[in-house]
């Protein structure tokens, strides 16, 4: 009787201090994430499946509380209700899909994955065992995933203890031969370190340091120069004219993320600007759901939030470059890279603004999730963030 009862507790703490460990921000300990599945295939109840995928979504996300504080200087409130509201999804797909039936098991685990990894469940699909792939089968592309989704399935089986095997060999091999993704030729990522004024001081000076920071970059030979997202605050005919008249006398492009209003709120943008001009390159697929999209509004007759282009330009062609770009919150989802890919790219083009994510694991985070789909797909990859 007392290992009945005490069966569910250890499951639940096994399942927290594996989402706590693989989505630490380090590329390696991803797989660590795939005990998940062992654990959810272990409960004996519905109740406990829930209690597991509970326990790894939140922690796996845990630094979501402290950043909701940050963005909006508010008590931690907010950020806990936030945080208990985005593991719904999770934690009910997985709850609902769970089966004693040992034969379906595994067909369930797999509908599961899927519907964690595309929309609408997938819009709140963080801490996605499927992202270890890109460190146990670098280079195989969508082999890779077609490998990965065998090995998911596998270790909701009796088999598991063997699959587990199979795949700790295949990542203590990664680990041994491990290379962090390449930063393809004449390409500079910059990294600034200009908190939360970054996009909201819009003077004079600030758009001349950021210029200087692009003539330097190409000074160095770099060709294109990626600055983080929200770089310039809002894009406007104004601020064009004042990047394309600076950057005269050079050859680069820099691609700089920036806001473009609309008349029922707002698009989350890349703008690629040169000597010869400047426009909007892409438009943010996944905004950060509550904080940014906000589709409720629109059900009330207001605007104001975020626009999501869920399944628009997942690959945009600068001066014959296919780039895949990637902003913020879409490197912590499984859809909008898997559709970029689809397309062959030549780069991934990472950025974010992670000012509000200080004393958090998220950034750190978001940078493994992309190096690891770089990995997978060997793809050249290149990050640009603000602290």
């Amino acid at each position: 009787m007392r290992h009945k009862r005490a069966r569910p507790a250890v499951l639940v703490g096994l399942s927290v201090a594996t989402g706590w460990i693989a989505w630490s921000g380090v590329v390696l300990l991803l797989p660590v994430s795939l005990l998940f599945p062992v654990l959810w295939s272990m409960s004996t109840s519905r109740k406990t499946a829930a209690m597991i995928s509970a326990g790894y979504f939140l922690a796996a996300s845990r630094g979501l509380p402290q950043g909701v504080v940050a963005f909006y200087q508010s008590d931690l409130s907010p950020g806990l209700l936030l945080w208990l509201c985005a593991s719904l999804s999770f934690v009910v797909v997985h709850t609902i899909l769970w089966t004693a039936n040992a034969r379906a098991r595994p067909f369930c685990y797999l509908i599961a994955a899927v519907l964690m990894a595309v929309p609408p469940f997938g819009i709140t699909g963080w801490a996605h065992p499927i992202t270890s792939a890109g460190v146990l089968f670098a280079s195989w592309g969508w082999w890779g995933i077609a490998a990965m989704t065998a090995g998911l399935t596998g270790l909701v089986t009796r088999i598991w203890p063997s699959v587990f095997i199979a795949i700790s060999g295949a990542w203590l091999w990664s680990a041994v031969i491990w290379n962090d993704p390449v930063l393809p030729d004449g390409w500079s990522g910059v990294d600034l370190d200009l908190g939360s004024s970054l996009g909201r001081e819009a003077g004079l000076q600030r758009h001349r340091d950021l210029i200087r920071i692009v003539r330097d970059a190409a000074s160095n030979e770099a060709t294109f120069v990626a600055l983080p997202e929200s770089t310039l605050g809002v894009w406007t005919p104004t601020v064009a004219r004042l990047w394309v008249q600076d950057l005269n006398g050079i050859s680069a492009t820099a691609i700089v993320g920036a806001t473009v209003i609309t008349d029922d709120g707002y698009d989350n943008v890349l703008v690629g600007i040169s000597a010869r001009g400047g426009e909007v390159l892409y438009r943010e697929r996944m905004p950060v759901p509550w904080s940014m999209w906000q589709p409720w509004r629109a059900w009330f007759g207001q605007g104001g939030g975020a626009r999501a282009d869920v399944f628009a330009n997942p690959v945009v062609n600068l001066n014959g470059v296919r780039i895949a770009p990637l902003i913020c919150y879409e490197q912590l989802i499984v859809w909008p890279v898997l559709q970029s890919m689809l397309q062959d790219p030549d780069t991934i083009l990472a950025v974010g603004n992670g000012w509000w994510t200080v004393g958090t694991s998220i950034v750190d985070i978001q940078r493994a999730s992309v190096a690891a789909w770089a990995r997978l797909f060997a793809k050249p990859l290149v990050i640009s963030f603000n602290t």
